[in-house]
């Protein structure tokens, strides 16, 4: 597909911010390697050779009397005899960490949390599971979050405003008192509250937060809408028999979309630290799930071992940072006054 001469001003200027440039590829690697988590930390081997046969754990539940055992359940491809029957008929083959993100190493040989080591790189939490297993996971969800929330927020607050620029008058008055009032309204109060009632997931806080997240971008595009429904291609358009909805999503909104994409990278940079607030506070994620914020808490809990906030500080700066840079870098392909 051949780019226009705007499109390829707007490329050549996000490729000239170097440093955004290479942010937005190091997080796309680092996003790439945390979906593939299962492959890099988890508690099963990703194939194992028995008798002649291939077993794939990973994806597959295998009973236990499959490699000899004596029961029908899952196997526990950590257990001793399990292992000592595999390696003697067969072989297995461990991802580069032999632990999820809920997996407790029983075998420590000081209390948890323990320190790095050629077991646990990064050391263990209070109760005895894997950092980085949990740092990978962690960065997995917190992206995932983020960016559900983002689309979600950008479709709410572009339609929003998109509705009240172009019809404006009553329409909008009406839209920007609701706004107001809607936007006094305590979040984290009405978590708390919420969270009384409700055991939350990740779901439930993505609906929660989505609530109230969409507002950002309705005075940006509501401004645009504005200025752009008296521009002379609309009359044209309305003159020639094009409906509401035709003009405002073929004639106005690409241009409402400029500011929207800009504001992207930032939003997610938002969401991700909403959540991470919320597990610290004990408000976000369901007890035990993979939390950058919850390994913030326990860093705070336990100052004692100083590898799990470094753990979580590093992951999280490093996430929001990267963001931050691409953000800037999409914002500069987008300004009309950098030729």
């Amino acid at each position: 597909m051949k780019l226009t001469p705007i499109q390829q001003r707007r490329l050549r200027n996000f490729r000239n911010n170097r440093r955004g440039y290479w942010s937005l590829w190091l997080f796309l690697l680092l996003f790439g390697l945390s979906l593939c988590a299962e492959l890099i930390a988890n508690d099963k081997p990703l194939l194992v050779s028995y008798n002649g046969d291939w077993y794939f754990p990973v994806v597959d539940q295998i009973p236990e009397e499959t490699f000899g055992g004596f029961l029908p359940t899952e196997t526990d491809y950590r257990d001793s005899f399990i292992a000592e029957e595999i390696e003697a008929n067969g072989w297995m083959l461990w991802p580069p960490i032999r632990f999820s993100y809920n997996t407790i190493n029983y075998n420590l040989d000081v209390p948890s949390p323990a320190p790095p080591s050629a077991v646990n790189w990064l050391g263990t939490d209070d109760q005895g599971r894997d950092v980085a297993a949990r740092v990978i996971y962690g960065f997995r969800i917190s992206v995932v979050f983020g960016l559900t929330l983002t689309i979600a927020s950008c479709i709410v607050g572009v339609a929003v405003g998109a509705i009240q620029g172009y019809y404006g008058g009553k329409v909008d008055l009406l839209g920007q008192r609701f706004l107001e009032i809607w936007s006094g309204l305590p979040m984290l109060y009405l978590l708390i509250i919420l969270s009384a009632i409700v055991q939350p997931n990740f779901w439930w806080l993505l609906g929660i937060m989505l609530l109230f997240s969409w507002m950002g971008l309705v005075d940006v595009v509501r401004a645009e809408f504005l200025r752009a429904r008296n521009f002379e291609y609309v009359k044209a358009a309305r003159a020639l028999g094009l409906d509401n909805r035709n003009i405002m999503y073929r004639h106005v909104l690409p241009n409402a979309m400029v500011a929207t994409l800009t504001f992207m990278p930032f939003i997610l940079a938002g969401a991700i630290t909403s959540l991470t607030s919320l597990d610290f506070l004990g408000f976000g994620l369901p007890s035990g799930s993979p939390s950058l914020g919850e390994l913030i808490a326990q860093g705070k809990a336990n100052l004692h071992a100083p590898w799990l906030g470094v753990s979580a500080f590093v992951s999280l700066s490093l996430m929001l940072t990267l963001l931050v840079f691409a953000g800037e870098a999409v914002r500069d392909a987008f300004d009309p006054r950098k030729n």
